[in-house]
C-alpha cells in the first residue's frame, strides 16, 4: 500500500499542473505597411517570406570579406556574447535538473562515549554506528508546476541570449564594414587633398612669377597662398582621421590588421549587393533583438506561474535505503538492512504579504518586458524606414553631386583658359579651384553616406533578407 501511494505521489510530481498565464503576443505597435512618399520609392511590401541574406553575398569586396572573417574570430564583444550563451545554457540545465531527484550514496560512521549518568543502561560505554545508504534528500514534487515554470523561464532566457549573440554578430559585421568604408573614404580624401595641394602650389608659383613680372597683383598672390594653407589644414585633418579610422577598425577586429587588407579601394567599385526593392511585411521578425525581447517576455510570463505556485502547498521527499550496523565489518551481514522515508509538506499560512508581493513583482516585470518588446519593434520600424528613405533618395543625390563635379571641373577649365587669354583675372580661377575641390570632397562624403546607409539597412533587416525562392543558408541545431 505504501509503495502504491509513493508511486502516485511521484507520478503527480512528474506530471504537475501549470499555473503559467496563457501567452499572448502583444499587438504590433507600428503601422502595417512601410511609410509612403517621395523618399520611399520602391518600398512597397511584398508577400514573399524573408530569410537572412548571407554576408558573403551582400559584402562583395574580397578584402572586406577577409576582415569580417578575422573580426568574427577575434572580436572580444562577440566572444563575451558566446560565453554568455554557454553560461545561460548551463543555468537552464541546472534548473531542468530539479525536476528529477538527486540520488547519491552516503556512508557515515559514528563513535560516541556516554558517561554512566547519560547511558540508558546506567553504565558508561562507547557506542558505534556505521551505515551505507542510497537515497535522495528534499526532492520537491512539482505538483503545481513551480519548478517547471522556472525551467521554462530559464529556457527562454537561454534562447534570448542566443538571439543576443546573433544581434552582436550582425552589429559587428555592420560596424566593421562601416569602419572599413570610412577608412577608404578618408584615404581617398587624403589622396584628393594631396593632389589638390600640389595643384594649388603650382598655381601659387605661377602667380608669384606673374607678380614678379608685374602681371599679377599682390592680392592674387595672397589669394593663391590662402588656398595652399587651407589645403594644408585639410591634409593634416585627413591624415589624423585616417589614423583614427585604422585604430577604430583594429579595435573591432580584436587583432592586428594585415597590411594587404588595407590597400585602398575605389568607392565606385562593386562593394555591396543590391537589396531587392520590395520588403516583406514580416521582415522585422528577422531581427534578433526583437526575438530576444519576445523570449524575455515569455520568461517573465513563466515567472508568474512560479510565483502563483508558491501560494500552494509544497511536498518534498527524503528517502534512503541501505545497511547499518554497530560494527564496521557487519555492514553487509544478514539482517542489517535499513531504510527511511520522510515526506514533508509545507503549507504557507502567513508570510506577511511576501508571496503576494512576489506575484505582483512578477506581473510588473512581465509588463515591463511587454513595453521593451513593443519598443524594440518601434525602433526596428524606424531604422528600416530610415534605410528605405536613404535608399530612395541617395541615388538621385549622388547623381546630382556627380553632375556638379563635372560642371565645376568644366568651370575650372574654362576659367583657366580665360585667364590664360587675359580675359579674366586670377580670382575667377582660384574660385573655380576652390569649388571643384569642395564638390569632389562632398562627392566622396555622399558616396560614403550611401554605402553606410545600405549597411545600416542590412543591419536593420536582421542581417539582410532574400526572397523565399532562394536557398536558405545552412544552420546547425544546437542540443539544449
Amino acid at each position: 500500500m505504501k509503495i502504491r501511494y509513493l508511486t502516485l505521489a511521484v507520478a503527480l510530481g512528474l506530471s504537475g499542473c501549470s499555473l503559467i498565464p496563457e501567452y499572448q503576443q502583444p499587438a504590433s505597435p507600428v503601422a502595417d505597411g512601410w511609410p509612403q512618399g517621395a523618399a520611399y520609392a520602391g518600398a512597397e511590401p511584398t508577400a514573399a517570406g524573408a530569410m537572412p541574406l548571407d554576408r558573403r553575398t551582400f559584402f562583395q569586396n574580397p578584402q572586406l570579406q577577409q576582415l569580417l572573417d578575422l573580426a568574427l574570430e577575434n572580436n572580444r564583444d562577440l566572444r563575451q556574447a558566446a560565453l554568455n550563451v554557454e553560461s545561460y545554457r548551463a543555468l537552464y540545465r541546472i534548473q531542468r535538473s530539479e525536476l528529477l531527484p538527486s540520488i547519491g550514496v552516503d556512508g557515515s560512521g559514528n563513535r560516541q562515549r556516554l558517561p554512566s549518568d547519560l547511558s540508558p543502561s546506567g553504565e558508561s560505554g562507547i557506542n558505534s554506528q556505521y551505515s551505507v545508504g542510497l537515497g535522495t534528500s528534499a526532492w520537491e514534487l512539482d505538483l503545481f508546476g513551480r519548478i517547471r515554470s522556472l525551467q521554462g523561464a530559464a529556457l527562454e532566457r537561454y534562447l534570448a541570449t542566443e538571439e543576443a549573440q546573433r544581434s552582436v554578430q550582425i552589429a559587428l559585421v555592420s560596424d566593421v564594414a562601416s569602419a572599413w568604408l570610412a577608412w577608404n573614404t578618408d584615404h581617398a580624401l587624403l589622396e584628393l587633398t594631396q593632389a589638390t595641394l600640389d595643384s594649388y602650389r603650382e598655381s601659387l608659383e605661377m602667380v608669384e612669377a606673374s607678380h614678379a613680372g608685374g602681371i599679377a597683383s599682390a592680392l592674387d598672390v595672397r589669394q593663391a597662398r590662402s588656398l595652399v594653407e587651407q589645403a594644408r589644414v585639410q591634409l593634416a585633418l585627413y591624415t589624423r582621421q585616417l589614423a583614427e579610422d585604422h585604430n577604430a577598425l583594429q579595435l573591432l577586429m580584436g587583432t592586428s590588421i594585415p597590411s594587404e587588407l588595407l590597400l585602398g579601394t575605389e568607392l565606385d567599385a562593386p562593394l555591396l549587393a543590391d537589396l531587392p526593392a520590395g520588403l516583406p511585411a514580416d521582415v522585422l521578425q528577422q531581427r534578433p533583438d526583437i526575438r530576444a525581447a519576445e523570449h524575455q517576455l515569455r520568461a517573465a510570463n513563466a515567472d508568474i506561474g512560479a510565483a502563483r505556485a508558491a501560494f500552494f502547498p509544497s511536498i518534498s521527499l527524503t528517502a534512503s535505503a541501505g545497511t547499518a550496523s554497530a560494527d564496521l565489518d557487519g555492514l553487509f551481514d544478514g539482517g542489517s538492512g535499513a531504510w527511511s522515508f520522510i515526506p514533508q509538506i509545507n503549507i504557507p499560512i502567513f508570510t506577511a504579504g511576501r508571496l503576494r508581493a512576489n506575484l505582483e513583482y512578477s506581473e510588473i516585470q512581465r509588463d515591463i518586458n511587454v513595453a521593451q518588446y513593443e519598443q524594440s519593434i518601434q525602433t526596428a520600424f524606424r531604422e528600416v524606414s530610415d534605410g528605405l528613405a536613404a535608399r530612395g533618395t541617395f541615388d538621385e543625390q549622388l547623381q546630382a553631386q556627380n553632375d556638379l563635379v563635372v560642371t565645376t571641373s568644366e568651370y575650372y577649365e574654362l576659367a583657366q583658359q580665360r585667364y590664360d587669354e587675359g580675359v579674366d583675372n586670377y580670382l575667377v580661377v582660384l574660385d573655380a579651384q576652390r569649388e571643384l575641390f569642395a564638390s569632389q570632397q562632398q562627392q566622396l562624403a555622399y558616396r560614403l553616406q550611401q554605402l553606410t546607409s545600405e549597411v545600416a539597412l542590412y543591419r536593420a533587416l536582421g542581417g539582410g533578407w532574400q526572397s523565399a525562392e532562394a536557398p536558405a543558408p545552412q544552420t546547425t541545431n544546437k542540443e539544449t
